[in-house]
């Protein structure tokens, strides 16, 4: 089939997890013989027209200039060259900024939208704001040919709401290995030294709760947080920690190795995501043997069932900093999350699973 990935801002990775599902599907889907082209925004660090065996179309993204109003336009800009090009399979990754373009979409094309999580019910979003994204959502259902939940929370949400028979698809995960205590140095810090998290800077990833639990704490260890902290909220949270020394912002890291020895180390490595699908950062952090605090919702719930500990509030958070143990009986928690991670969220299956849906679609379509 002739394949296009929209929605994201491009590969290679540079972003976050739709990026990093775009990279490994695009890649797994050429290789099992299908031409694959990726969108990617005209400002992505990656200016050459293929990469491994996948065709990058570059798009404008009036972003940097208009800030996220420009997404809607990149959206569009992809919408329109894809028309031009027979695609068999559209796939789009999101809706918040492409649904409302849906009478552009291709009409010879099978559409097959990823539905993310739950968008308007974001803590950053206000309500006019939130009253839209119900409506972007709608109109993913109406001009989709087939949706996927990456969380059995979101499957359950959509099809209880559209009466409509949803695709469950998760993320995937490498179980990484070689690690290097190395790797520590540059953050000042020890094997077992410290406890971190990595995520966007958004309210609803709980980081000014989890920062201000550990405050609260006389703990000696340091607390790594890795992510960018550019934008407001970021900048607000290091304005408010930095009286403690002992927090350390380390900005954004891409590097895999270094990220996953920094993981492994950690004495604790907590995930504060409340809202959203199966994530991807937390999938890594399993596939990484980190022992996991996690944010105690249905969907942390869902994929890491009793394998983690779990916290709802700043005393939550200061608790299990002063009681936990670096390692001892928790390694079964650890080695469960392992299997999980070979047997439901690893990347050939998720592979197959987009493969044979899309083939699904496709031929129902011709028939």
């Amino acid at each position: 089939m002739k394949i296009a990935i929209i929605g994201t801002r491009g590969i290679p990775n540079r972003y976050g997890g739709f990026e990093q599902l775009a990279e490994k599907l695009s890649i797994g889907l050429s290789q099992r013989g299908h031409a694959i082209t990726v969108y990617n925004s005209h400002k992505h660090p990656y200016h050459a027209k293929k990469f491994m065996d996948v065709d990058i179309v570059h798009c404008f993204d009036a972003e940097y200039r208009i800030g996220t109003a420009g997404q809607f336009i990149y959206d569009l800009n992809c919408v329109r060259d894809a028309g031009k090009k027979g695609f068999d399979v559209l796939l789009f990754l999101g809706y918040t900024s492409s649904s409302i373009w849906g009478r552009f979409f291709p009409r010879n094309a099978v559409i097959i939208s990823n539905m993310d999580g739950m968008e308007w019910k974001r803590s950053k979003y206000r309500k006019p704001t939130r009253q839209f994204l119900k409506y972007a959502e709608k109109l993913a259902v109406k001009y989709s040919d087939q949706l996927i939940a990456d969380s059995v929370v979101i499957r359950s949400y959509l099809e209880r709401k559209y009466q409509k028979g949803i695709a469950f698809i998760p993320y995937g995960a490498e179980i990484f290995s070689g690690e290097d205590e190395a790797h520590l140095t540059s953050f000042d810090i020890k094997k077992h030294g410290y406890f971190m998290l990595i995520a966007r800077m958004e309210p609803e990833n709980n980081i000014e709760m989890i920062l201000r639990g550990f405050s609260e704490t006389n703990t000696d260890k340091k607390f790594l947080i890795v992510g960018n902290t550019g934008n407001s909220f970021g900048r607000r949270m290091v304005d408010k920690f930095s009286n403690d020394p002992r927090i350390i912002f380390a900005g954004p890291l891409y590097d895999s190795v270094i990220l996953h020895s920094l993981k492994v180390y950690s004495s604790l490595y907590f995930h504060g995501h409340s809202t959203g699908g199966t994530n991807p950062s937390l999938l890594e952090a399993m596939a990484s043997r980190a022992l996991i605090a996690a944010h105690d919702n249905e969907f942390n719930r869902a994929v890491l069932q009793e394998d983690a500990f779990y916290f709802s509030n700043a005393r939550d958070v200061s608790e299990l900093i002063q009681a936990v143990n670096v390692r001892g009986n928790v390694e079964e928690k650890i080695a469960r999350n392992l299997q999980k991670i070979r047997e439901q969220y690893n990347w050939p299956m998720i592979i197959e699973q987009y493969e044979d849906l899309m083939n699904k679609c496709y031929n129902k379509v011709k028939q």
